[in-house]
């Protein structure tokens, strides 16, 4: 099977999505303890290897209808190599993070 995870040339496009994490995302990355991962071309927000799980944070660009589309085709080629995606929009983790983590944890119960 082909390396599909972290590759070399996106290592400094990761280092520069981490230094300007959203609000939503530094509360978050608090919590899941810094698991930015990036697979094939994408850089997911927070990956658990163990689980193949991938979670997803939402902020207002995702309300754009080609952001929309976007995210559906990259969703597909994800779940496509075997990967569970969840989203989250931002507000939740403000609202509502013990949900967020909660709805999270409920994964590795399964």
């Amino acid at each position: 099977m082909k390396n599909i995870h972290n590759h070399k040339y996106l290592e400094e496009r990761r280092k520069k999505l981490r230094k300007k994490l959203t609000p939503a995302e530094a509360i978050l990355w608090k919590y899941l303890q810094r698991k930015q991962h990036s697979i094939e071309n994408y850089i997911v927000d927070f990956y658990c290897a163990s689980k193949k799980l991938i979670v997803e944070l939402d902020g207002a660009i995702h309300l754009d209808f080609a952001q929309q589309n976007y995210d559906d085709e990259r969703t597909q080629n994800l779940e496509e190599l075997g990967f569970t995606i969840i989203r989250f929009e931002n507000k939740l983790v403000f609202e509502s993070i013990e949900g967020v983590l909660e709805e999270i944890s409920n994964h590795f119960k399964e």
